[in-house]
């Protein structure tokens, strides 16, 4: 029978190991994350690599559209998603943001209903940050977050309820480079996912709440079936009913956008609902048809929720949501108030109460924020115009979404250079505070993240490839583009502090707005530069000596130490693949089989 200490063999952790994230990095956790990396990587890996023969496909000219093969499943309207678990029947007003300690205590001690702590497009994800972000949460949870700085002290109210917690990791295209699993990085999803339910699970059962997840930058049914089949196993595997995790969905590319129906069915005894990521969703389009010269988009300014393909996607989101019984989520405000100039401050707020009004009128069940100030709004807009928990009966039979409303490009808009060089900012801010281990940057007075960082690179890289003017008659090439990313990297760096990483992002960014080289994400190019491989970590102080992956003598992982584990994974996999399995949960004696825990 498999130990823990054989199940660990293989794991390196290379990564500062302290008092505070030695209560996260425990045996049985670290073998639990190992239990999901050897179940569930291959898959990933698998899924990932359809990505590239996809994109392969668009590169061609081929234009997405409704499988033919899951049509029973969109037409069959007797199917429903699980009930609303305990704490996400009402999410009118959530709010966002990293996982430090500052911002989960303003988060929950804002006046919303939700509140999404992001382990994704908000964090950069250094060692620090994410296990950081995970003992935050754990203390959060257990109402033990309180702290004092700068003669200041932080700590949650007592005068109410909190507001639900939902958890975002990572997508499954990253991977967490200081966690390894016979000498491969673990993935990014499974790293965040696997700690905070591992520890968190239980206890937040026993709070009234669960776990619960939003789910980032998938690109088709069988990425949600592949979370599907990480919850049943996840469940299981702490002796925990199927169904009791949640999941939304953050529908924010574009080819999910045709797979909507098929994403809930995949989730179904664990859908929470899909959300409208407006500024990635955006970065898909611009991404998956690049090469199509068709598909060229004006100023990001021009590139509102009411244009063609965003209104289209937007009301085949709600209806596909309520037909399923499940939340359909608006998105965000990102505006951050204006405190020395209350005219700017104004325009910019009754900006975000009119957002949030065409959000509530089109049907969404709720709506984001990223500052607390901006609750109140969305609250008041929500409440006068939503007065029940939620909309799900607001089914929209009216709608009728074709493929070619979602691909629908007719937008009005001019590319100028103004729009150009806001782009640049945007793109060098956001990455150059990336480089110091920051998520999310306020710029203009808007909380910028990946995705609007995403959008700032795309629209440059294909208004060079496909040589477009500007308003005014200049050709946007080469030559032009890179002429100003030098002059907004000088005046920015110039306005910074000693020490900052603008010329480090320039150099990242000019490879990126050329026409020529395209990552598939900013965070993944720089990731390299903010991972601290090779520094002190004293594993040992947790289990056996790990030997690090480098030394000639390493003892690498032997399949027959694992061989009453993956198989067993495997099994729980396979049965959780496609339709749920009926009846009670197999979760009874898992933990016992999987793993024989010394007393």
């Amino acid at each position: 029978m498999a130990t823990i200490d054989s199940i660990i063999q293989g794991v390196n952790i290379i990564g500062t190991i302290n008092e505070s994230n030695k209560k996260i990095l425990t045996k049985d956790a670290i073998a639990f994350l190992a239990l999901l990396h050897r179940s569930f990587d291959p898959r990933r890996k698998e899924l990932l690599h359809r990505r590239v023969i996809r994109q392969a496909e668009l590169d061609r000219g081929a234009l997405p559209d409704f499988l033919p093969e899951t049509k029973h499943i969109r037409d069959d309207a007797t199917w429903r998603a699980a009930v609303p678990a305990p704490g996400l029947a009402d999410r009118r007003v959530e709010i966002t943001g990293p996982t430090d300690r500052k911002m989960i205590i303003n988060a929950l001690n804002s006046n919303v209903w939700t509140y999404m702590a992001d382990l994704e497009d908000s964090s950069a994800p250094t060692w620090a940050n994410m296990i950081g972000g995970q003992v935050n949460l754990y203390d959060a949870i257990r109402r033990q977050v309180d702290f004092k700085l700068g003669g200041k002290e932080y700590k949650l109210r007592t005068d109410r309820k909190l507001p639900t917690l939902i958890v975002r990791p990572r997508g499954w295209h990253l991977e967490e480079k200081h966690f390894t699993v016979d000498g491969e990085p673990i993935s990014g999803s499974l790293f965040d996912f696997g700690l905070y339910f591992f520890h968190n699970a239980k206890e937040l059962v026993k709070r009234g709440a669960g776990p619960y997840f939003y789910l980032p930058k998938m690109e088709s049914h069988l990425e949600a079936r592949l979370w599907n089949d990480v919850f049943n196993l996840a469940q299981d595997f702490i002796g925990m009913p199927r169904g009791t995790i949640r999941g939304t969905v953050l529908i924010e590319t574009i080819l999910a956008a045709f797979e909507m129906d098929e994403i809930i069915f995949e989730l179904r005894d664990h859908s929470s609902g899909l959300n409208c990521g407006r500024w990635d969703y955006i970065f898909s389009v611009i991404k998956k048809f690049r090469q199509n010269p068709n598909f060229i988009l004006p100023d990001r300014s021009a590139v509102t929720m009411t244009v063609p393909f965003m209104d289209a996607y937007v009301k085949l989101l709600i209806q596909t949501c309520h037909k399923r019984q499940v939340a359909a989520m608006g998105g965000m405000a990102a505006q951050i108030p204006i405190k020395d100039d209350k005219a700017a401050n104004d325009k910019a707020m009754e900006g975000v109460y009119a957002d949030k009004l065409r959000e509530v009128k089109a049907g969404h069940d709720g709506t984001w924020v990223a500052h607390p100030a901006l609750a109140s709004i969305a609250s008041e807009v929500f409440n006068k115009h939503m007065p029940t928990p939620n909309q799900y009966f607001v089914r929209r039979e009216d709608v009728k979404i074709t493929a070619n409303d979602l691909l629908n490009m007719n937008v009005p808009g001019q590319i100028t250079e103004e729009g150009i060089r806001k782009n640049l900012n945007i793109g060098l801010g956001y990455m150059e505070g990336w480089l110091r281990g920051v998520g999310c940057v306020p710029i203009n007075y808007l909380m910028e993240d990946a995705a609007t960082a995403e959008v700032s690179r795309s629209q440059l890289w294909q208004w060079v490839r496909h040589g477009v003017s500007t308003a005014d008659g200049k050709k946007v090439d080469k030559a032009y583009a890179l002429k100003l990313l030098k002059e907004q990297t000088e005046e920015l760096a110039s306005k910074a502090q000693k020490g900052n990483k603008y010329h480090l992002a320039a150099q990242y960014f000019a490879g990126q707005i050329t026409g020529e080289d395209y990552a598939d994400f900013l965070t993944s190019l720089l990731y390299n530069e903010i991972t601290s491989v090779g520094t002190n970590s004293p594993a040992s102080k947790l289990h056996p000596p790990l030997r690090p992956k480098s030394r000639p003598d390493a003892r690498p992982f032997r399949p027959a130490q694992a061989i009453l584990v993956l198989p067993l994974a495997t099994k729980v996999a396979q049965q959780c693949d496609g339709a749920m399995a009926g009846g009670p949960t197999r979760s009874a004696g898992l933990r016992k089989q999987l793993v024989a825990e010394p007393d």
